[in-house]
């Protein structure tokens, strides 16, 4: 039987999903969050006219972006209020940790340095490395806008769920400072003009 790269990118999806959801055993919010990530940042990548190969690797990495989390400690990952200083450091540095734990696997995209970066920032704010602008992949400036947007937008343990019109406000304001002009740009066509193309479901059957 033939088997075709479609099929195989589908089946590398469904096991980098499988090995996502693990952080569900030490926390619930980071698996849902990781398939809304990777839902909006590949829709996003469509948007934009990325070529599928990279729209792919897209979907992948953005699956993964908080791997990392694994190694922070639990009662700092479900604190019911915010975080102490000292204690937001060490959650800082969860994009090394991920990066670090699946650097020597040889996916044909570079996942790695998406996970690593997807809190850097285009003006050298972010984190954990502070580089700026170009130095920041495409696919990391784009689950940067997605990561932000649906964490805004959900439930976490010290405070409800934004109105979507909030995180697009944020990520509005922050255009060409700390997020990608055209990143923001297709994140907000698809809310306000495009919404259809968002399905909330599709992480959970491979979409």
């Amino acid at each position: 039987m033939t088997v075709t790269k479609e099929q195989v990118v589908l089946s590398l999806y469904q096991a980098v999903r499988t090995l996502s959801d693990t952080i569900g055993l030490k926390e619930s919010y980071t698996p849902g969050h990781q398939h809304n990530v990777a839902q909006l940042s590949r829709t996003i990548g469509q948007v934009m006219g990325l070529d599928v190969d990279i729209v792919d690797g897209l979907r992948i990495g953005a699956t993964l972006h908080d791997f990392g989390i694994i190694r922070i400690p639990s009662e700092i990952l479900n604190k019911p209020g915010r975080l102490t200083a000292q204690e937001y450091e060490i959650m800082k540095q969860h994009p090394v940790h991920g990066y670090q734990i699946l650097k020597s696997i040889e996916f044909p995209w570079p996942v790695g340095r998406m996970i690593l970066q997807h809190h850097e920032r285009l003006d050298g704010s972010g984190y954990p490395g502070g580089i700026s602008g170009e130095d920041i992949i495409l696919e990391a400036r784009i689950i940067a806008v997605a990561d932000i947007v649906d964490s805004m937008t959900s439930d976490r343990p010290w405070r409800k769920a934004l109105p979507i019109a909030t995180a697009l406000e944020e990520i509005k304001n922050h255009k060409n400072t700390k997020y990608d002009a055209a990143v923001v740009d297709a994140c907000i066509e698809i809310y306000t003009n495009r919404p259809q193309l968002l399905d909330p479901d599709s992480y959970r059957r491979g979409g």
